[in-house]
C-alpha cells in the first residue's frame, strides 16, 4: 500500500495580508512557520518515508527542504511544477477584497462553485487543467512506491481540489467540506494509484493552534 502525505507549504506574508499568491505570485515564510515546521517533522518522525516530492515555487521548496533536514532519516527533495499552486492568471497578487470588487463571480465560483468557474475571465488555470497536470504525477509516485510512504509538499487551493478529485468528489462538490491550513497533513492510502481512501483531513493538532 502506498501512503501519501500531503502537506501545506507554511504560512506566508501574504497569506497573513490575505491576498493571493498563485502560481506566479510568491512570498517569504512568516518566522513562526519555521518553527511550525519543526513541529511537523516532530509528528512525523516516527514515520519512514521513500522521498519529498514538491512544488518549485519558493514557500513549498522551503517547507520541504526545512521538513526533509528536520526529520531524522535522509531523505531527497524533488521538485516537479506539476505540484504547483493554481495559476490564478489575473487574481494574483490581489488582496482578496479587491478580487471580490473586481472578479466577484470568479471569486465566488473558484471558492464555493468549482462547477461554475471560468478561469478564462481572468487568464487562470481551470480545475480540469489542474486535475491533468497533477493527477499523472500523483499516481506515478504511487507506481513508483507501491509499498511506500511519500510526502508531498504543494498549495491549498491545489492540494485541496486535487486530493477530492483523487477521492472521486464531483466537480460540484469539491469545496463544500472546507480547505487546507498552512502546515497541515492529509493522509490518502492507496493499493492501486486508482481508488484512494483518506486517512486523514487537514491534521494539525501538533501545532497547537486552532485551524485557520
Amino acid at each position: 500500500m502506498t501512503k501519501l502525505f500531503f502537506i501545506r507549504h507554511g504560512k506566508t506574508i501574504w497569506n497573513l495580508e490575505g491576498r493571493y499568491q498563485g502560481a506566479k505570485g510568491d512570498s517569504e515564510l512568516l518566522p513562526e512557520s519555521h518553527t511550525e515546521i519543526k513541529m511537523l517533522a516532530e509528528y512525523l518522525k516516527n514515520e519512514q518515508f521513500e522521498k519529498i516530492y514538491c512544488s518549485p515555487i519558493k514557500r513549498a521548496l522551503v517547507t520541504a527542504s526545512e521538513l526533509a533536514a528536520a526529520l531524522p532519516q535522509k531523505l531527497m527533495v524533488q521538485k516537479d511544477a506539476a505540484l504547483s499552486e493554481f495559476n490564478l492568471g489575473e487574481m494574483e497578487g490581489m488582496l482578496f477584497t479587491d478580487v471580490a470588487k473586481k472578479f466577484p463571480k470568479e471569486l465566488d465560483a473558484f471558492r464555493n462553485h468549482p462547477d461554475l468557474y471560468n478561469a478564462k475571465n481572468v487568464a487562470g488555470e481551470s480545475f480540469p487543467e489542474l486535475f491533468a497536470r497533477m493527477t499523472p504525477i500523483i499516481k506515478e509516485i504511487c507506481e513508483k512506491y507501491p509499498n511506500g510512504n511519500v510526502i508531498i509538499v504543494s498549495h491549498g487551493a491545489a492540494l485541496c481540489a486535487e486530493i477530492r478529485h483523487l477521492l472521486g468528489y464531483s466537480l460540484k462538490d469539491l469545496r463544500k467540506a472546507g480547505g487546507l491550513s498552512n502546515t497541515s497533513t492529509t493522509i490518502l492510502e492507496t493499493n492501486d494509484a486508482t481508488n484512494f481512501n483518506c486517512v486523514e483531513w487537514n491534521r494539525t493538532d501538533y501545532l497547537n493552534k486552532k485551524l485557520d
